[in-house]
């Protein structure tokens, strides 16, 4: 019997009938805030509440008139894809004072909204709290001034507010990921991209400055995507002296045979003593040391600009529906609560104390406190300066720890953009940590084959921004060729293994966790890190690749709409890859505004797809006139997409026409996103570490490497890794 669906009859079981909720936008936009604008909208409107507009945030509800406007359905349509925000956003010096705080009161009890939706930073969430504190007293004196009837007082007694941060910085603690960051690294990342191709042409040192305010987080991690030779962020300034280092170290790259540098600056990057680090500074100084063509790029506001990237429109939906359902839940006596992005899911936090958190890191750094202010920003930034600081600054020779271990690092199965920026990570780790290591060429095949050469911290660099597998990888399992492979592991003395690839990537380590019985030679620690398109194996949320595929879908669906602008009522069908499992139509379609996306983990039969053709003939009847429908390439063996297809057309006969596309291995090419570089890298570095803990934990200093590893209990099983942020290595072990 089929179990029932407990979250479709949590949602029926929600209702907002009576219930008014506005939405506003406030201070500095980001993209995003549309897309968080359209769930709560849809959402209010799911549940039965009467949703309301606020154009140009906390003025608008000042002002109030035909700047706080009753939301439909159909008034949320063909926002996703649009950067900034549509309903406006300004800052306001009136409600700032009583009077302009009074006079919005009376705007929203006139329309009967006490639950407010604020997107916006620090300051306009502070804002809102003040409102809702200073609330039962504005309604007392616009009783006393006769604006409005005395049981309004008792009718409207609470305000409820629930916050969405929407800014580039990333600077708000208690949240991951602010609305709009993750858009703003693709600006950052898409511009460094271009500029090293002409850097590497002219032999040039670029120095970029990027946006952020007081927080390094934009400067960071672009600097970790694209492999920066150096980055100044506020946060952490560099100690006395860093000018002579840097440049030693721009110098001895240069020694090593490369073309170009990049030195990324914060714009609010300072030194020990709190002098301002500028870019010119920055240039001025490589000029006068090293002579270098030195050239400045400042990207200013198109970091603000831009379509949202597929990140931040699911980010910013998902907090939408999450605000909407606090809303539902809210008591008199509840506090104002902030939604947030901890790990993979959307939580609710006590507004004001993430705002004195915010506040207490600009504290922390005025007063030259930079640890702890680097810990208070949290710990994924934490994790992001440790490994960078892990890849970028090689140790000398005499520094690093001498092991006597052989680490393997190889590709298997499907190429995924972000593989390269792991095999990067995992090689310049292992040398730190003081082992040799050894880079297979095409998968298992290349193993058995013998294809298999030492790797040097030099031999991955720029590594990081390149798409597909330069190590070459393969789909060949293990399983016919362990003999072969046993006899190369042991030709090259090979102490640990480390897997990069999808679902063929975990049999593989299955088959050789087998194979131990047999062979001692696989008795060693082996570690698979997970990288695939289709996001497919078991034990992770998010596979290395998935971000870039899917981004490439949502772009492809927004120029395919696009296409149909100038056409009346056309439906478009669009098949993805995926394999078997429907993560990229189902995110895809979330992200691109689909009207449907058919999965093979939701059977359907004939009824729903004639119910679908029915809603996109209603659909067809209003503003609307163009359908998106997603279909992984396997959720049905008979209801392909040629007979979707030619379903819809025959049945939308007279109504809309239909298109299809086949979107294919254009999903697996292509740079990889910020997010997958990221990922890679930093699950890479934290694979690297524990492989090197159980090595240390296993061997005994001189005795034979496999003398403690005769037996299935030395190692009884292989490492997988899915959490870079996760400082327990044993906790980030899922075991297979």
């Amino acid at each position: 019997m089929a179990q029932p669906d407990t979250k479709k009859i949590f949602f029926e079981n929600l209702s907002g009938a009576g219930k008014a909720i506005a939405v506003l936008t406030s201070g500095g936009d980001a993209q995003g805030m549309n897309a968080a604008v359209r769930a709560v909208v849809r959402m209010g409107l799911y549940v039965g509440a009467k949703v309301y507009f606020i154009r140009e945030g906390y003025q608008g509800m000042v002002d109030g008139g035909e700047n706080i406007k009753e939301a439909t359905w159909e008034s949320v349509s063909s926002m996703l894809q649009v950067g900034g925000t549509v309903i406006g956003s300004a800052r306001c010096k009136e409600f700032r004072t009583h009077e302009g705080r009074l006079k919005a009161a009376l705007n929203l009890v006139k329309l009967g909204i006490t639950n407010l939706c604020v997107i916006g930073g620090d300051g306009s969430l502070t804002g809102a709290n003040l409102f809702r504190e200073e609330w039962s007293g504005l309604l007392t004196e616009l009783v006393e001034q006769g604006s409005i009837e005395p049981q309004s007082v008792q009718t409207y007694s609470a305000l409820h507010i629930v916050g969405m941060v929407g800014s580039i910085d990333n600077d708000f603690c208690g949240t991951d990921m602010t609305i709009g960051t993750d858009s703003a690294l693709h600006r950052i990342i898409e511009v460094v991209d271009a500029i090293m191709t002409t850097a590497q042409s002219h032999q040039r040192t670029f120095v970029l400055e990027v946006m952020g305010r007081h927080c390094g987080y934009l400067a960071l991690v672009s600097a970790l995507a694209c492999g920066a030779d150096w980055v100044l962020i506020p946060e952490m300034p560099p100690e006395d002296g860093w000018e002579e280092k840097m440049c030693e170290k721009l110098s001895a790259t240069r020694s090593r045979g490369t073309r170009l540098n990049i030195i990324i600056v914060a714009e609010g990057a300072i030194d020990r003593h709190g002098k301002a680090i500028t870019s010119s500074y920055v240039k001025d100084l490589v000029v006068k040391c090293l002579g270098f063509d030195t050239r400045v790029t400042i990207l200013g506001h198109v970091q603000r600009g831009g379509t949202p990237s597929a990140f931040d429109r699911i980010l910013a939906s998902r907090m939408g529906v999450e605000a909407v359902l606090a809303l539902l839940e809210t008591t008199a006596n509840t506090p104002a609560c902030v939604v947030s992005l901890c790990g993979n899911q959307s939580v609710r936090l006590p507004l004001m104390e993430c705002v004195q958190m915010t506040q207490e890191v600009q504290k922390a750094m005025d007063e030259k406190r930079f640890e702890e202010a680097v810990k208070l920003r949290g710990r994924s930034f934490e994790n992001n300066l440790k490994t960078y600081k892990l890849l970028a600054h090689r140790k000398p020779e005499s520094e690093l720890p001498h092991s006597n271990f052989n680490v393997a690092v190889l590709n298997v199965g499907a190429p995924a953009a972000g593989m390269n920026a792991a095999v990067r990570s995992a090689v310049r780790v292992g040398i730190t940590e003081g082992h040799k290591m050894f880079a297979v060429s095409d998968g298992f095949e290349g193993f058995y084959k013998g294809q298999i050469k030492e790797i040097k911290w030099a031999d991955v660099g720029g590594w990081t921004g390149q798409g597909g597998s330069l190590l070459g990888t393969k789909r060949t399992l293990p399983a016919k060729h362990v003999g072969k492979i046993a006899e190369q592991m042991r030709l090259h003395n090979i102490n640990a293994l480390l897997v990069i690839g999808g679902f063929e990537a975990l049999e593989s380590l299955l088959q050789l966790y087998e194979a131990r019985a047999t062979y001692e030679e696989f008795c060693i620690p082996m570690c698979m890190l997970p990288a695939t398109i289709s996001n497919n194996v078991p034990g992770t949320d998010l596979s290395i690749g998935a971000d870039t595929a899917l981004n490439a879908i949502v772009e492809t669906c927004d120029r395919i709409k696009q296409s149909a602008s100038g056409t009346k009522r056309r439906v478009f069908i669009i098949e993805t890859m995926g394999g078997y499992c429907g993560y990229l139509a189902t995110v895809a379609g979330l992200a691109a505004g689909a009207d449907a996306a058919y999965i093979y983990e939701e059977p359907f039969d004939i009824r729903d797809l004639q119910a679908n053709v029915e809603h996109l003939t209603e659909k067809m009847k209003t503003s609307i006139q163009r359908g998106l429908v997603l279909r992984n390439e396997n959720c049905n063996e008979n209801y392909t997409t040629d007979f979707i297809y030619q379903l819809y057309t025959e049945e939308g006969k007279g109504v809309f026409d239909c298109r299809k596309n086949v979107l294919g291995h254009m999903q697996q090419g292509g740079a990889p996103s910020p997010f997958d570089r990221n990922f890679g890298t930093k699950i890479s570095a934290k694979a690297m570490q524990w492989v090197t803990k159980k090595l240390r934990e296993t061997f005994r200093q001189g005795n034979d490497l496999y003398s403690m590893m005769s037996t299935h209990e030395a190692f009884p099983s292989a490492g997988f890794f899915n959490d870079p942020n996760n400082d327990n290595s044993n906790s980030d072990t899922a075991y297979v």
